[in-house]
């Protein structure tokens, strides 16, 4: 009998919508610390105190704020108070977000499952990098909420995967359906359930209809060039896919100019590099 994924991916996100999502404490942590972040009254001591709490989400602050991104100096950063008033709220949000996203697949015994979870985290890490990198040089959009995007673009395959365990059929095979349908309707939930804002929406949707403009003007746009360029492809990608877009980094190549595109991603290496290093831990 054969299984039908889009029937369960529908499941999900009806789930995802009238129910609660369980997540591990130190993502509950990092959800009541962006929902801190997102009152314009909140203070740098109750944000720091927050971070404090869970450990993941504190290693990952000091280390951003430790990256050549964000400290020009070289002064190493070690009071995570000094960290927030370096990185701003904008920066601190999509950290934790980041949390939020990795954990959410959570822990489960289904075989294989904590390799593509760890390797769809660092296509999501280079991704975000290369996002903020791109924003910042080439479209010059807000880099902080390129990150924000690089870093949950893949954020329902995350939650798909956590629902392996009950249904195991989703690995089997390749990611067709996933990828034609499935993947916008658990991420639209997902996203909703978490009450992201318009802005971030409307970002992803333009990502998932998967039209470039060249050259790139949009968030969305930025959030595509980033994901072509990425070294690290997404585990639910198709792998004949994986050849196009290969072959569409030397068309990007061609449109922008070789030499500009060249030029930006070596200059910007060092600080690529640094961030997604930073990200993965």
């Amino acid at each position: 009998m054969s299984v039908n994924k889009r029937e369960i991916f529908t499941t999900i996100a009806e789930q995802v919508l009238h129910r609660e999502m369980a997540f591990p404490t130190g993502a509950q942590i990092a959800l009541k610390l962006k929902h801190t972040l997102d009152d314009p009254e909140c203070h740098i001591d109750k944000a720091a105190r927050l971070i404090q709490a869970e450990p993941l989400l504190y290693a990952r602050v000091i280390s951003i704020a430790n990256s050549v991104v964000y400290n020009r100096s070289g002064r190493e950063i070690s009071e995570v108070n000094r960290a927030v008033s370096m990185l701003g709220f904008n920066t601190i949000r999509s950290l934790a977000m980041a949390l939020v996203t990795k954990q959410m697949a959570g822990q489960s015994k289904v075989a294989g499952l904590s390799d593509m979870v760890n390797k769809l985290w660092e296509h999501s890490a280079h991704v975000a990098s290369l996002a903020h990198a791109i924003a910042r040089h080439v479209t010059h959009l807000d880099p902080e909420a390129a990150l924000f995007a690089g870093i949950i673009h893949e954020i329902g395959g995350f939650y798909m995967l956590s629902c392996a365990e009950k249904y195991p059929e989703l690995l089997e095979g390749d990611f067709e359906e996933w990828l034609d349908g499935g993947e916008s309707e658990v991420n639209r939930a997902v996203l909703n359930k978490l009450n992201l804002t318009s802005s971030v929406v409307t970002t992803m949707d333009g990502f998932r209809d998967g039209f470039l403009a060249m050259p790139p003007v949009t968030m969305a746009d930025t959030l595509l060039l980033a994901e072509i360029l990425s070294p690290v492809p997404s585990p639910l990608h198709r792998i004949e896919e994986q050849g196009e877009i290969a072959a569409t980094v030397a068309s990007i190549e061609m449109v922008i100019g070789e030499e500009t595109l060249g030029r930006i991603l070596s200059e910007s290496e060092e600080e690529i590099s640094s961030l997604t290093m930073a990200l993965q831990l």
